[in-house]
C-alpha cells in the first residue's frame, strides 16, 4: 500500500509564517510530541528545517482524528492542511504565528520508543547518543551543525572556484611513506603481502598537480591518521587542501585569508580584519609557550632569569648555569582561587609535562608576599622578582626553572591555559585569529636520537639558512606557516623544495639514503626534473574550523559519523573481525597475542 499516495511534500515545516496563512500546504516529518486535550489534538512535527503544529478538533474528519489521537513521538507523518493564525502564539519558535489545520494525515511509519529524547542539549550519555547516532542526528542542535557544516563546504568550493582554483580528486588508495603519524594500511588480495596506505594528506599527489600544470589546485580531502585521540583529534577527517604554482608565501597567505575572513562573513555575519596578525614561532613560545597560542587573554610569559641572575638558590641557579632559564606568568587577581590546594594541583601537573616542580609567590590583597623559596632568597633578590613579574597585591605567580628552554615555556603555556579556565578570563563569542611563520625546519627527537623534519621533508628552508644547513640544524628556520584559532592549529602549509639537488640534501640531513628516498619518493624526484615550478600550499581542517566556529567542544558534534576515543564506532560495532574465507584471499593470518 502506498500511504503516499495523492500527497507530495510541498513545503519544510520550519519555513511556514504568518504570511503563509489560508494557503493549503503538505509537509511531512517526525512527531516531536502529541497533546490530546480531548476535543483538541496539537501535533509538533520536526523536519530538518524546525517544528510546525497541527491542530486537529471538532471539525476534523474522525478517521483523521484517530490517527493523530494514536501518533507517538517519532512517528513519521505527512499531513496535508491550510496554513492559519494561532490563537495562542508561540514566541519561542519561528513558526509559532501559526498552525496547520490537518485536512488529510498519513502515518507513514511508526516508531517504538526510543532509548533517549529526541532533543536538543541532550543530557543522556555521549555513547549512548552515538550508538543510536542515526537518533542522535535527528535532534535540532545536531541537525543545524551538519546543515552548517554543508553550507561551509559550499562558501568554500564557491571562494577557491572564484580564485581560479581546480578541484582534482587525488587517490585513497596510495603507497604508504610514513613520516609522523602512522598509516592506515590496506592489505591487496591481487598482490599479496602489498598494502596500499590511506592517505594522511594529499601532499605528493597536489605537487605533482602543480608539475601537472594545475597550477591552482583544491579538495575538499579525506584524510587519515593512525593516532591517538583528543577533542580536536579523529582517525579519519577532512581537510580542505590547497596548493598554488608561481607563489611566494604572501600569495598563500594572502588566499588563506581571504578564505577566512569570507566563510565567517558568508556563514555567521561575522567580519574578520585582514591582515591577520602574525607571530613568529620563536615570538610565540616566548610569549604564549606555545606554537598555537589562545590571544584572547593575556597571562603572557614574562623572564625573569637575569632578575635572578647570580642567586645562590640551587633550582634557579643550575637552570642558568645549564643554559637555561627561569620564566613565569603572572595570574593577575587570582589570589582567592588559586589556593595552595590548586597549587599543589599546578604543580602535579607541571611534573607531569616534564618541570621538576613548581615555585609560586602569592600576593595577599593586603600586600603581603608568600612564596614558596623565599628562605633561600636575598630581600633585593625577591624585590627583583616582584619588579619583573610586575607582581601586585592579590597576583599568583607561577615559576618554571630548568635547563632546557623549551621545557620551561611548553609548561608554562600549559598552566597558562589551565590557569584562564580557572579564572573564567576566556572570552566567548570571539575569534583570535593570526599566523605562525619561520617555524623551525627540523626538530630534535629524544627517542630517535636526531634532527627530524617539524613539517615534512618537502617544505623548503628560509633562504638566508640554506648556508648553515649541515652546521646549525637547530637554527635553520622554514618557509612553513600555520592559521591558528583561539588556540586551536586551523592550518599548516609551506613553500615546498622543487630543486632535486636541495631536496637530495634535505633527504641526506634527515638520515635518508639516496635509496631509501628513492623508494620511498621517487616519482616525486623524478617529476622535478621534468621542470617544477615553484610552488607551495596548506590543508586547513574543515572539522576544526566548523568546531571553533560553531563553538562546539568536540569535533564529534560536527562529524556526522564520528569515531571515539579508541578509534570505534559504537553504532556499527567497527572495527570488527572478519571471516577466514576473506583472509584467506589476501594471504593474511591473524597473530595471537597474549594479553
Amino acid at each position: 500500500m502506498d500511504f503516499m499516495t495523492g500527497l507530495k511534500r510541498t513545503d519544510y515545516c520550519g519555513d511556514l509564517r504568518i504570511t503563509d496563512a489560508g494557503r493549503e500546504v503538505t509537509v511531512a516529518g517526525w512527531v516531536q510530541r502529541q497533546r490530546d486535550l480531548g476535543a483538541l489534538i496539537f501535533i509538533d512535527l520536526r523536519d530538518r528545517s524546525g517544528i510546525v503544529q497541527l491542530a486537529f478538533d471538532e471539525s476534523t474528519d474522525k478517521e483523521i482524528f484517530d490517527k493523530a489521537f494514536a501518533a507517538r513521538s517519532e512517528y513519521v507523518l505527512m499531513a496535508k492542511g491550510t496554513v492559519r493564525e494561532r490563537s495562542s502564539k508561540n514566541s519561542e519558535i519561528p513558526t509559532g504565528d501559526i498552525e496547520i489545520e490537518v485536512s488529510d494525515l498519513r502515518v507513514l511509519a511508526k516508531s517504538e520508543t526510543p532509548p533517549f529524547e529526541i532533543a536538543e542539549n541532550s543530557q543522556t550519555s555521549e555513547l549512548t547518543r552515538l550508538k543510536y547516532r542515526y537518533l542522535d542526528l535527528r535532534r535540532p542542535d545536531l541537525q543545524k551543525n551538519i546543515l552548517m557544516r554543508h553550507k561551509i563546504a559550499k562558501i568554500t568550493r564557491d571562494y577557491f572556484d572564484e580564485n581560479g582554483f581546480i578541484e582534482i580528486e587525488t587517490p585513497i588508495l596510495i603507497k604508504s611513506t610514513p613520516e609522523g603519524a602512522r598509516d592506515y594500511l590496506v592489505p591487496s588480495r591481487i598482490h599479496k603481502g602489498k598494502f596500499y596506505a590511506l592517505p594522511q594528506s594529499p601532499q605528493l599527489y597536489k605537487q605533482l598537480s602543480m608539475v601537472a600544470g594545475f597550477d591552482r589546485y583544491m579538495q575538499i580531502a579525506r584524510c587519515f591518521r593512525d593516532e591517538d585521540l583528543r577533542a580536536d583529534r579523529q582517525p579519519e577527517f577532512t581537510q580542505i587542501d590547497l596548493e598554488m604554482s608561481f607563489v611566494d608565501m604572501e600569495d598563500v597567505l594572502a588566499i588563506g585569508e581571504g578564505y577566512i575572513q569570507r566563510v565567517f562573513k558568508d556563514a555567521l555575519g561575522v567580519d574578520i580584519s585582514l591582515p591577520l596578525p602574525r607571530l613568529t614561532y620563536k615570538e610565540a613560545m616566548e610569549r604564549y609557550g606555545s606554537d598555537k597560542p589562545d590571544t584572547r587573554y593575556g597571562l603572557e610569559i614574562k623572564d625573569l632569569t637575569q632578575a635572578v641572575k647570580g642567586t645562590e638558590f640551587v633550582v634557579f641557579a643550575s637552570a642558568i648555569n645549564e643554559g637555561g632559564s627561569v620564566r613565569c606568568i603572572n595570574v593577575k587577581d587570582s589570589y582567592n582561587i588559586l589556593t595552595r590546594k590548586e597549587i599543589d594541583k599546578l604543580t602535579e601537573t607541571a611534573k607531569g609535562s616534564g618541570a621538576k616542580g613548581l615555585a609560586y609567590i602569592r600576593m595577599a590583597p593586603d600586600g603581603t608576599c608568600n612564596a614558596s623559596f623565599a628562605k633561600f632568597m636575598t630581600e633585593d633578590e625577591m624585590s627583583a622578582i616582584l619588579s619583573a613579574s610586575q607582581a601586585e597585591a592579590g597576583d599568583v605567580i607561577l615559576i618554571i626553572a630548568d635547563k632546557k628552554n623549551s621545557l620551561v615555556l611548553s609548561v608554562l603555556g600549559a598552566l597558562r591555559q589551565i590557569a584562564a579556565k580557572k579564572l573564567d578570563i576566556i572570552p566567548e563569542n570571539q575569534y583570535n585569529l593570526l599566523w605562525i611563520t619561520e617555524f623551525p625546519f627540523f626538530d630534535w627527537d629524544e627517542d630517535l636520537g636526531q634532527f627530524v623534519a617539524m613539517h615534512h621533508p618537502f617544505t623548503a628552508p628560509m633562504d638566508e639558512c640554506l648556508d648553515y644547513l649541515e652546521t646549525d640544524k637547530a637554527n635553520v628556520r622554514a618557509k612553513a606557516y600555520d592559521m591558528v584559532l583561539n588556540g586551536i592549529e586551523l592550518c599548516s602549509g609551506s613553500i615546498r623544495i622543487t630543486n632535486p639537488e636541495l631536496q637530495g640534501r634535505i633527504f641526506s640531513l634527515l638520515g635518508l639514503s639516496d635509496e631509501e628516498a628513492h623508494n620511498k619518493f621517487g616519482y616525486l624526484l623524478d617529476a622535478f626534473r621534468y621542470g617544477a615550478p615553484p610552488h607551495g600550499g596548506m590543508g586547513l581542517g574543515l572539522d576544526r574550523l566548523i568546531m571553533q566556529m560553531l563553538g562546539c567542544e568536540s569535533l564529534r558534534d560536527v562529524i556526522a559519523y564520528p569515531k571515539v576515543q579508541n578509534a570505534s564506532e559504537p553504532m556499527t560495532d567497527c572495527p570488527a573481525q572478519v571471516d577466514g574465507l576473506q583472509l584467506d584471499d589476501l594471504g593474511i593470518s591473524i597473530k595471537e597475542t597474549i594479553e
